[in-house]
């Protein structure tokens, strides 16, 4: 039962205690992240955007200023004369450009907002997926070398009977050939490992190639998320916040391209510093006006109509598109919870399954020790053996990547 026990332990014995937890790796991964990096770029050039925005509702501040010098002299009269012309404008009505513009700027913030929280779920995601990866890749590669340490044990049992002349030159030529295909697996296995390894560190801004030793495994007890409800699955999703919240910019779209075809009001104090016109000693005037500005757009040939009419199509395509992000996520979130129950069970499925095919390796294994069992007994339970242990390893990794993907579907 010597084999039981070793593959009992493989099971059991990869790292259980390690320096890097899911935690960890998600906060390092979200601390490097360009891509979150990025997003929270966009939300604070929006936030500008938005303050932008709002200065229209104040006045404004002009100044014009001119100086002129002739070449020509006449008698009595300077040949320089210059202007100052400050100028206050407060915008009364601006036909509801000013409002439409802040409130599509408020609106643009909330988004980058939302963009940014979405980000967060799939940076997350992102590591998660590379954390069970490697994790899965690394307990493949220590199965392939268990593997070969059970062949390579039999090996020396069918060498030693062929010795003793029990058994023909065949059974050694079929466990060599089995050496063999397990070491080559063996590369691969190990290969993948460093692939893995080199992904795992890059997404979180360190050495590629940086010995890592994971503190969680996919054989680890992954508790069951409970499940949420669509319309809480569309409630907590950023995206399908922000998707609405275009569809009610393009709204105000529609208001802000009306603007320039409405009535203008305003409001201003103007003033004025100048010379004496004409500049005959140099001595300069100060004056000052108050005035009211009143325009009225007439007729421009359909502008109107055809910037409205553009407006109101783009803010359809943003209905359309909210209600397409609505029916995703419902489906996302229904797809989600089926894989994470199915691969759920099939955790459950594999490690019974797994738990006989390691005690028939150990019983086929001594019994062609006892002269009981052919080799082809043998090769052919290591073989199940192998095959159920992927599988097992694959269960596992399934359900550790379904419950992340479930955790991002549903914003958990």
């Amino acid at each position: 039962m010597k084999n039981a026990v070793s593959i009992i332990l493989l099971w059991l014995s990869l790292p259980a205690f390690g320096q890097t937890s899911l935690a960890g790796y998600r906060e390092a991964v979200a601390d490097y992240s360009w891509q979150l990096k990025i997003a929270a770029s966009k939300s604070d050039a929006a936030a500008e955007t938005m303050g932008q925005a709002r200065t229209g509702y104040l006045p404004r501040l002009a100044m014009d200023g001119s100086f002129t010098k002739t070449f020509h002299r006449y008698e009595g009269i300077e040949p320089w004369t210059f202007g100052v012309l400050p100028q206050v404008v407060q915008t009364v009505y601006g036909g509801g450009a000013v409002r439409a513009s802040a409130r599509q700027a408020e609106l643009g913030y909330d988004i980058a907002l939302c963009d940014e929280e979405f980000s967060c779920l799939d940076v997350r995601y992102a590591a998660d997926y590379a954390y069970w990866n490697l994790s899965a890749v690394e307990l493949y590669a220590a199965s392939m070398r268990q593997y070969v340490s059970i062949i390579r044990s039999l090996k020396e049992i069918v060498d030693r009977r062929f010795a003793e002349g029990y058994i023909a030159k065949g059974d050694v030529l079929m466990i060599e050939t089995r050496l063999s295909e397990a070491e080559y697996s063996l590369v691969s296995a190990e290969q993948s490992y460093e692939v893995a390894l080199h992904n795992f560190n890059i997404l979180r801004g360190t050495d590629a190639t940086l010995d890592v030793q994971l503190g969680q495994g996919i054989r680890d007890s992954l508790p069951m998320p409970v499940r949420v409800v669509a319309a809480e699955a569309l409630a907590r999703r950023p995206d399908y916040t922000a998707a609405r919240l275009r569809a009610e910019q393009a709204d105000w779209g529609i208001r802000s391209a009306r603007a320039p075809f409405n009535p203008q009001l305003s409001v201003g104090v103007g003033g004025s510093w100048q010379p004496f016109v004409p500049n005959r000693t140099g001595a300069t005037t100060v004056d000052g006006s108050v005035f009211v500005k009143l325009s009225v757009p007439i007729f421009h040939w359909g502008e109107r109509r055809r910037a409205v009419g553009a407006a109101r199509a783009a803010q359809q395509q943003q209905e359309w598109s909210a209600a397409l992000r609505h029916d995703d996520i419902v489906r996302e979130e229904m797809n989600g919870w089926t894989a994470l129950v199915q691969s759920r069970a099939q955790v459950d499925a594999t490690e019974e399954s797994l738990r006989i095919a390691g005690e028939n390796l150990s019983i086929s294994t001594y019994s062609y020790g006892e002269g009981l069992a052919t080799i082809l007994d043998v090769l052919q339970a290591q073989l199940s053996w192998i095959q159920l242990y992927s599988n097992a390893i694959r269960a596992h990794y399934n359900y550790a990547v379904a419950v992340s993907d479930y955790q991002r579907i549903t914003a958990q």
